[in-house]
């Protein structure tokens, strides 16, 4: 995935400075008509693990999921804060604009 780094600290580990919540996040900030499937895999887990993973954003108002036809939408909401104490002072949004190509500006209806 672009803009992720990889670390190999030479016993073999590999890691990623983002978890998998915030990679899906990114995929949908950069489509947010995209499949959970594509989603899974770009970001290389299971369409079972991505579906999970949306929801746990949704319930915690990072996205709304909006149904259009036998597809869904979803709509980012910028101004959440980060879930860890270091960095609660920031907002995904400054996320989103280092990562995702396109800009993602709108919140959600009633945020």
């Amino acid at each position: 995935m672009a803009g992720t780094v990889t670390g190999d600290t030479g016993g073999g580990r590999n890691w990623t400075f983002l978890t998998n919540h915030g990679h899906v996040l990114l995929a949908i900030a950069r489509d947010p008509t995209a499949r959970l499937r594509d989603v899974a895999a770009e970001v290389g887990v299971t369409e079972r693990a991505a579906q999970a993973i949306v929801a746990d954003l949704e319930a915690g108002g990072y996205l709304h999921r909006t149904r259009v036809g036998r597809r869904n939408e979803y709509t980012l909401n910028p101004a959440g804060r980060f879930r860890h104490p270091a960095e609660a002072d920031r907002q995904v949004g400054d996320l989103l604009a280092l990562f995702a190509e396109t800009p993602t500006a709108k919140a959600p209806p009633g945020a």
